[in-house]
């Protein structure tokens, strides 16, 4: 998982200072979060504050009421191989934890679960690399995106905010993506998804170029891969967000930002 910086610290301390403490750093379990912790205790005739950074392990354990103190968000970057969906949200990790305040990770299906995926395939007797074959499709596909979104919903119960990655084209094809009750995430928590497209060469030229093994199947397939592309339409497109990375400017992707933030306030 990817976290983006910036924003757990602040958190931290604002929380911290709910409990009545005064905070500038918050040294916990080797982290550093600023410059200084102090405690307040009662000294009779008025306040103390004792600097706690020499105090046991103990005096630094910082206890939160249950459930996380802040809005939490599920946002999904989804779209076809080829289309930057990973390069676009690694590129909005940090400027949505800077515009919303929130920490996020960034869960990426290929990274959470390729290399299992390979061993399962290859132990199966099949092509470690072929994530288009019938098997995989039938039997390791939809798991794989169940445990994606285990994972998502862990991080959210913590107050971790989530990108989820992936290519979810049958998830949007059935409307899924904002489905709370598939989900199984709650009310409070903000949903988002965004639908990556380019053009078909575009998306080609850019899977050869990046040569990575388990696209060797749709190269060598590409007249009967390209039959499984599809862009969402009609029903499929509500309060869907759809960006075209073929030759975004600038201020496309600060518009983008833009959507996403106000999209996912629960």
């Amino acid at each position: 998982m990817i976290y983006a910086r910036g924003a757990l610290p602040a958190r931290a301390a604002a929380h911290i200072a709910q409990q009545g403490r005064a905070v500038n750093r918050c040294r916990i379990d080797g982290i550093s979060f600023g410059n200084r912790v102090t405690h307040e205790e009662n000294a009779g005739d008025g306040v103390r504050h004792v600097d706690i950074r020499h105090r046991p392990r103990a005096a630094h354990t910082i206890h939160q009421s249950p459930g996380p103190p802040f809005v939490t968000r599920l946002i999904f970057f989804c779209g076809h191989a080829g289309t930057g969906k990973t390069s676009l949200a690694k590129r909005l990790i940090g400027p949505l934890a800077r515009a919303t305040g929130e920490p996020f990770c960034l869960l990426d299906k290929d990274t959470l679960y390729g290399r299992t995926g390979a061993a399962t395939l290859a132990a199966l007797g099949q092509d470690p690399h072929d994530r288009d074959s019938p098997l995989f499709l039938r039997h390791l596909r939809d798991p794989e995106y169940q445990g994606m979104l285990d994972t998502a919903r862990e991080n959210l119960a913590l107050g971790v905010s989530v990108i989820a990655v992936g290519p979810l084209s049958g998830e949007v094809r059935e409307r899924r993506l904002l489905d709370r009750a598939w989900l199984g995430v709650a009310a409070d928590v903000g949903l988002a998804a965004v639908w990556v497209r380019t053009d078909e060469e575009t998306a080609r030229q850019r899977i050869v170029a990046r040569a990575h093994p388990d696209d060797a199947y749709k190269l060598a397939h590409w007249k009967t891969y390209r039959k499984r592309r599809f862009e969402p339409a009609g029903a499929q497109l509500d309060d869907l967000i759809v960006f075209d990375t073929t030759a975004p400017a600038p201020a496309d992707y600060d518009a983008l930002l833009q959507r996403i933030v106000t999209a996912s306030a629960a």
